[in-house]
């Protein structure tokens, strides 16, 4: 089956790329090092349409479907995966907006997250339930014409930089089994009790903002509820193909930037009098890594091409199938990267050392490796 790409994801493609190659590598590795959120370059790019390239041309974005948008994902971190997600990220929640929001809901914060003067976030996860989503413990009662929303999310992205988040919470929570009762509320980031600490510790994608989110008696108006109440769990179930899918992209993103990065050092060190990447050991290296990131590429392609059409098993297998496979590939690539630099892959000098630790989070959000294991596995007994 053939993922050869039309002219116009080509010319997305090509777009991408020029604006990795001139405005984020040259700032990558300082961004890196100072922990810094790229705001500047976040509004350049949703200048371009990408940032949340998948909102509606009505809503002011680009309306890319979704592998338009892998291809976008893909070269924002080929470029920079730090920067990249930054980018890539601002629109997160956005897509529950969409399919559920109320139209007012749309037109207050589409336009804005597409033009790039709001960023949204997503709050899900908390610090006892990654991925046992239905586990969680934030509450949102009902008092009056108002929720009152109490809990604690973790793992946050732009926790700390985002105006608006989609909240989700239990509304109902003595419901059997859990997931049933639980909702998504729509929460301006200004709202009394919004509270967030930064997370500046991580290993990798450090561009990318990271926070705790602690709800202390949030209210919000019951017209806040994206969609029905006691049926967030559900609306969520909708993008966990669409989410895998993007984070494939991520990976084979950072394993193309590995690799073109092992191609050109190659290229230029030498030792015993000839260029190392003349050495057969060497170059079966490149041909390898090369191998994975194309094969990585295409099931990802695949998996894109049925997110966009139905919403089926087939799908959600493909999701799991490429994100586990391009996740634990990616990290591969990365490391056999530093190891054709060798020790001066080991230090910051170089980009590779920086691509490997920002591939390793693909193998846990979205769904740990394990859980996408489980996932596959269930669709194939």
């Amino acid at each position: 089956m053939s993922f050869q790409l039309s002219a116009e994801h080509e010319a997305i493609r090509q777009a991408v790329r020029e604006f990795g190659e001139a405005e984020m590598k040259p700032v990558a590795r300082e961004h890196d090092e100072e922990k810094k959120y790229p705001e500047d370059l976040r509004r350049k790019a949703a200048e371009l349409d990408f940032v949340a390239p998948h909102i509606p041309a009505e809503y002011g974005g680009a309306g890319m479907n979704m592998l338009a948008r892998c291809v976008v994902t893909e070269e924002l971190w080929r470029a920079d995966p730090g920067l990249g997600s930054a980018i890539g990220s601002a629109g997160f929640g956005s897509s529950m907006l969409i399919e559920y929001g109320d139209e007012w809901m749309k037109e207050e914060w589409l336009p804005q997250i597409a033009a790039g003067d709001a960023v949204s976030c997503s709050c899900i996860s908390e610090p006892a339930h990654g991925s046992n989503v239905a586990g969680m413990e934030t509450v949102a009662e009902k008092d009056g014409d108002e929720y009152v929303i109490n809990g604690n999310k973790m793992w946050i992205t732009n926790g700390t930089v985002a105006d608006v988040g989609v909240v989700m919470a239990k509304t109902d929570p003595d419901s059997e089994p859990p997931h049933r009762g639980i909702s998504a509320l729509l929460v301006p980031t200004d709202t009394d009790g919004f509270n967030t600490t930064k997370i500046d510790n991580k290993l990798g994608i450090r561009a990318s903002d990271l926070a705790e989110v602690v709800l202390d008696d949030v209210r919000v108006p019951e017209e806040n509820i994206i969609g029905e109440e006691n049926k967030g769990f559900y609306q969520l179930m909708d993008f966990f193909a669409s989410g895998r899918t993007g984070v494939a992209s991520q990976a084979v993103g950072a394993a193309q930037g590995a690799l073109d990065a092992a191609l050109e050092y190659a290229g230029e060190r030498e030792q015993f009098d000839q260029k190392i990447g003349e050495f057969q050991a060497i170059r079966h290296k490149l041909a390898e890594m090369a191998t994975n990131v194309e094969a990585a590429r295409s099931l990802t392609y695949r998996a894109a091409g049925h997110v966009e059409g139905d919403k089926d098993d087939e799908a959600v297998r493909l999701a799991s199938m490429a994100k586990l496979f391009a996740s634990e590939h990616s990290v591969d690539v990365a490391d056999e990267a530093i190891q054709v630099h060798g020790g001066a892959g080991y230090v910051s000098d170089h980009p590779v050392e920086r691509f490997y630790r920002d591939a390793r989070i693909t193998k846990i959000y979205e769904g740990t490796s394990e859980i996408q294991k489980n996932i596959i596995a269930d669709r194939l007994l």
